[in-house]
């Protein structure tokens, strides 16, 4: 058989894989870590260490502890340092920023992490009391470089300011489209988009009183939709929306895949890879397939995407009949469809939405009959109006914000007038004047739709960090089904996806195929790994 080696064919010896010598400052470094309360997934992905040699220096911790002792006083005194426990926080909320910057694909820079280092850094020091303490921070050039080495940082954003490179992608794109000969039906855009769901202008009295309660947390009003069409303009997909909770109580009673949007959950309301994965596989392609049989089209599908880490790479691998291309990351930005307009009308049309409920449930004057509305507003009225808002968009709309990147198929040269953010704001602020609410005037509006993208503030940071692993809104159905798994059995099935990865990356040819394979593994494992979390934090609780 062609491309068969023979038998007696001689064998190419392989070099002999070296064993990895952990010295002992990692293993002080790892028994440091657990000391501050971390956890073994935690220390190992940020030291890259296997699972199972981190359990092992955890085991024998007496042992380590007494080796360094009879170190060298130098020796001895530069490993056991310690840093403080508002540093210890704040690096670890600064990772969380970090993290969200990167799956909203903002771009970074140094100075930008460092100007949010110090920041968190002086919020804690003056929230615990320690502001009197001689140590100061200034967020160095040398602080970032060990602050990466540390955390094992992912590549993230970096912002770029290179001139004249957005005009390049439209004439890529354009030998695509006219390779695989699609027309403006068969192009789609997806991106995703932050909403604070129950949120208001400041000024008005309900915003004032929820800041002044004990216990708010704007984080737990925060969620993430992926909103998405077709450059025709006549084709919106259902929106997917990711929540922080897979149960809320507002939900009982409801059929979640007879929704308006696609619903699903992740603890930081965050897309993953998994999520988008299953959303290519079951929502998107299965949506191409009915459209173009409703439409006499071929059955087949351009979809454009950035590259946010959320995006999986191997997309195209996946259907026979969608072709998936990356933007620049230094052009995504600016030539994205959905990013030249989309989401900020839709955002103006929800917050619109929500000011037509509150007149259509109240009379508009009584503020207490306002304020119990407001009260029991839930996160399936803001699912009833996100489906209103975005079936409000007009195909006009949809259309003209491909101009930049495909100015040939725009047959809108403007948004359609219904649409038009101006408008929007006037008509909010009529809306506004029609209910008891306070004064609110266009900057107030304005100051709220652009709230949506800002990155997680220190305050929301810090709400995260004290969320545990699982933590349930109020009333919230705890899911049953998976929770029957002991940690002891989970533990065992980690232990063998290690040992069959270690199989992997001792005889693969490939160092990528190694990476490649191992994040995948790990992504679509990671529900796991927070059930073992949740349990194991449990278990502390109730002993």
């Amino acid at each position: 058989m062609p491309g068969k080696r023979p038998r007696n064919a001689t064998a190419i010896p392989r070099a002999k894989r070296e064993r990895k010598a952990i010295t002992l400052d990692v293993k002080l470094e790892v028994l440091r870590r657990f000391e501050v309360g971390e956890k073994l997934s935690q220390v190992a992905k940020a030291l890259g260490l296997a699972v199972s040699t981190v359990a092992t220096i955890r085991d024998n911790k007496e042992k380590i502890k007494a080796s360094s002792q009879i170190a060298t006083p130098l020796r001895a005194s530069r490993l056991t340092r310690h840093r403080s426990a508002v540093m210890e926080t704040m690096e670890r909320l600064l990772r969380v920023w970090l993290e969200d910057q990167s799956q909203r694909n903002v771009p970074l820079s140094v100075t930008v992490i460092q100007e949010k280092a110090k920041s968190l850094f002086d919020d804690l020091q003056r929230e615990r009391g320690e502001r009197s303490q001689t140590a100061k921070f200034s967020a160095s050039k040398g602080w970032f470089v060990r602050f990466k080495e540390r955390h094992c940082l992912p590549h993230f954003k970096m912002s770029s300011a290179a001139p004249g490179k957005e005009d390049v992608y439209p004439e890529i794109l354009k030998s695509i489209i006219q390779e695989g000969e699609y027309t403006p039906q068969h192009v789609f855009n997806v991106d995703e988009t932050g909403l604070y769901w129950k949120r208001m202008p400041e000024r008005t009295f309900i915003s004032v009183e929820e800041k002044a309660e004990p216990g708010f947390k704007s984080s737990k009003d925060r969620l993430m939709l992926l909103l998405g069409g077709n450059a025709a303009g006549d084709f919106k997909l259902k929106p997917l929306l990711v929540y922080h909770s897979e149960n809320p109580k507002a939900l009982e009673g409801y059929s979640k895949p007879n929704l308006p949007v696609i619903w699903r959950s992740n603890k930081k309301a965050w897309a993953t890879r998994s999520i988008f994965h299953e959303w290519f596989t079951y929502f998107f392609c299965p949506a191409i397939e009915k459209y173009c049989a409703q439409n006499n089209l071929t059955n087949k599908a351009l979809l454009i995407l950035d590259n946010a880490p959320c995006h999986p790479v191997n997309l195209s691998d996946l259907s026979d009949n969608v072709r998936v291309e990356y933007l620049h990351d230094n052009t995504a930005d600016s030539i994205q469809p959905m990013g030249q307009g989309v989401a900020s009308t839709f955002k103006a049309h929800y917050l619109r939405r929500t000011f037509e409920h509150i007149l259509e449930a109240t009379d508009g004057d009584d503020t207490a009959e306002i304020r119990e509305f407001w009260r029991k507003y839930s996160i399936m009225d803001a699912v009833d109006n996100i489906a209103i808002a975005w079936e409000e968009l007009r195909p006009a709309t949809m259309n003209s914000v491909w101009k930049k990147i495909w100015p040939e198929c725009v047959q809108f040269q403007s948004v359609s007038q219904t649409d038009n953010i101006a408008q929007l704001q006037q008509n909010i602020v009529t809306l506004a004047k029609s209910v008891a609410l306070g004064e609110v005037g266009e900057a107030d509006v304005d100051q709220l739709l652009q709230s949506h993208e800002e990155g997680l503030s220190n305050e929301e940071l810090v709400q995260l960090e004290q969320e545990p692993a699982g933590e349930e809104e109020e009333g919230e159905e705890a899911a049953p089904a998976l929770r029957q798994l002991t940690t002891r059995e989970l533990s065992a099935a980690f232990s063998h996806f290690e040992a069959g990865l270690q199989v992997l990356t001792s005889n693969s040819p490939d160092d990528a195929w190694n990476l490649k394979v191992s994040r995948a593994i790990n992504d679509a494992i990671s529900c796991y790994r927070d059930l073992y979390s949740e349990k194991e934090w449990r278990s502390k609780q109730l002993s």
